[in-house]
């Protein structure tokens, strides 16, 4: 479903992503670990151009996207764009808009769909993500759990072949992070093909299909879950690993809740 070939990316004289080369499967979850600054998230916005491949070749569900340095046309683009859902780190939700309104506006804009079937369609998504309540309330009024549960089904309301994740948990107070994670496993479980940069370990182990692990810009190691955490191969993999668990940062934050704890999250969630 995503193919990325030699893909290197330099920002004026630093040189972010070398020599990459990664496939992620069809109905698979791909999780990129690794720590700060090694090129993760710069990857991640290569695959829809949202940041501009200096060179090798990106291709999505069989199109070449980008090949050395040369993206295709904007309106090819965007129509590949619009099949591949992003969640960033911060919500981005329109502030003027209600919860549902946010849902809705992408498939009614884009695919000029009729308003009462986008809004049967966000309906949908938003009680998928546990927020069917909420959907006729503004932003502001929502947690930062909330607000990104929201971006999700923002996303998939454009029916994507393929989710891109931005470190979705990160800008998320520790208590929030479970519910966000939840909504996600629960994709992977469907069949999403989702491809995920995060720090969240528990996830990762939990699951990824594939655990990729970069740094300085280069994959290092990549892996089903068991093989990167128990046994990894590269020191510096180990390395990245006993710096997570010295920190305490492994496990220090929840676990995802569970489908049913999930549906019954207080208002304050």
């Amino acid at each position: 479903m995503i193919e990325i070939r030699n893909v290197y990316k330099s920002f004026g004289s630093t040189d972010v992503l070398k020599d990459v080369s990664l496939t992620v499967q069809p109905s698979r979850t791909t999780v990129v670990i690794g720590p700060s600054g090694s090129g993760k998230s710069t990857l991640l916005r290569c695959c829809n151009c949202l940041e501009t491949a200096d060179r090798g070749e990106i291709r999505i569900n069989g199109r070449t996207i980008i090949k050395d340095g040369t993206p295709l046309p904007d309106k090819e683009l965007n129509a590949l764009r619009a099949e591949t859902g992003m969640v960033f780190q911060s919500f981005n939700l329109f502030p003027h808009m209600t919860t549902v309104e946010n849902v809705m506006r992408a498939p009614v804009v884009v695919r000029r769909m009729p308003k009462a079937e986008a809004r049967d369609l966000a309906m949908d998504l938003l009680r998928k993500v546990g927020l069917g309540d909420k959907a006729d309330v503004y932003p502001s009024t929502l947690s930062g759990g909330q607000k990104q549960r929201a971006a999700i089904a923002r996303a998939l309301a454009m029916k994507p072949k393929v989710m891109l994740f931005d470190e979705p948990t990160s800008a998320l107070d520790p208590e929030l992070v479970g519910e966000v994670l939840q909504v996600m496993k629960t994709l992977a479980e469907e069949g999403m093909t989702m491809m995920v940069v995060t720090h969240e370990m528990g996830f990762a182990r939990e699951v990824a299909d594939t655990v990729v692990v970069m740094a300085e810009g280069r994959i290092v190691e990549a892996g089903p879950p068991d093989q990167i955490f128990t046994n990894p191969t590269q020191e510096r993999t180990r390395g990245f690993l006993r710096a997570l668990v010295d920190g305490h940062l492994a496990g220090a934050r929840p676990q995802p809740a569970t489908p049913d704890a999930l549906a019954a999250l207080p208002d304050d969630h």
